[in-house]
């Protein structure tokens, strides 16, 4: 079982690089959104040895290398009249239209470790003992930071499914599988995944909705000031100000 799991979470492969030609940019500024309005991303290239240069590339090109290495698989640009390994360091993606609006790629070094951050993926999931005997399975986290070599960062860690078995059973980033090479940072008890009685899940649901409607008519109507209590105390039948405590 493990073997198999380990194989389908290798790492990348020199047979399977990814490769994207950028082209140089002149235009910035305000100036940028007419490339973005003719199908054209304004992106921006740096590394510890490489000056901070503009770059440009069409939007669809774009969105099939991204969608395929994310912010985790090394890319190997061609700039001109040289080729560097990088990794996009920061997409901004519009939140309407969901289409990239700039890209960041961050030269790297390909016999250097680098520390990104990956999905993680439950194995079985939807299959698994827990949820095969009603039950659900909640999930806190979706990705782990592990460090590796450019070459040998996988596309994903897996979680072993099997270990959700009954209520309060859980995963933490402990439990995850990467392949031989590959290092997981992030912290070991984090928990991902944990069990829980679908009718648990909902009275615990309706008692945080019930909360936030009571949190809501209390910012409406304000809570009592200290010249609220101040006033009420000073009308007949409330406390007196400065009046004697009775022995």
């Amino acid at each position: 079982m493990y073997s198999e799991i380990l194989a389908n979470t290798k790492g990348g492969d020199m047979g399977d690089k990814i490769e994207l030609t950028l082209q140089p940019r002149t235009v910035t500024g305000k100036a940028v959104k007419r490339l973005r309005q003719e199908g054209t991303v304004p992106a921006v290239v740096y590394g510890q040895d490489f000056e901070a240069r503009n770059f440009m590339v069409p939007e669809i090109t774009l969105a099939k290398v991204y969608k395929t290495a994310g912010k985790h698989q090394p890319i190997e640009l061609q700039l001109e009249d040289q080729k560097r390994l990088a990794m996009v360091k920061d997409a901004d993606i519009d939140p309407v239209k969901h289409k990239l609006r700039h890209v960041a790629f961050h030269i790297i070094k390909q016999n250097e470790k680098v520390t990104t951050e990956v999905p993680i993926i439950i194995e079985q999931l939807g299959e698994t003992p827990a949820e095969k005997a009603g039950l659900v399975i909640l999930t806190t986290i979706d990705s782990v930071e592990v460090e590796a070599l450019p070459r040998e960062l996988p596309e994903h860690a897996i979680l072993p499914g099997e270990k959700l078995v009954e209520v309060g059973d859980h995963v933490t980033v402990a439990d995850v599988i990467v392949p031989k090479g590959v290092t997981v940072t992030s912290d070991p008890v984090q928990i991902i995944a944990t069990v829980y009685e679908p009718s648990a899940l909902q009275a615990a649901n309706e008692a945080k909705d019930e909360e936030a409607k009571v949190e809501d008519v209390e910012a409406e109507h304000g809570e009592d000031t200290p010249q609220d209590v101040q006033a009420e105390e000073g009308q007949p039948g409330g406390k007196k100000q400065f009046q004697p405590a009775k022995e």
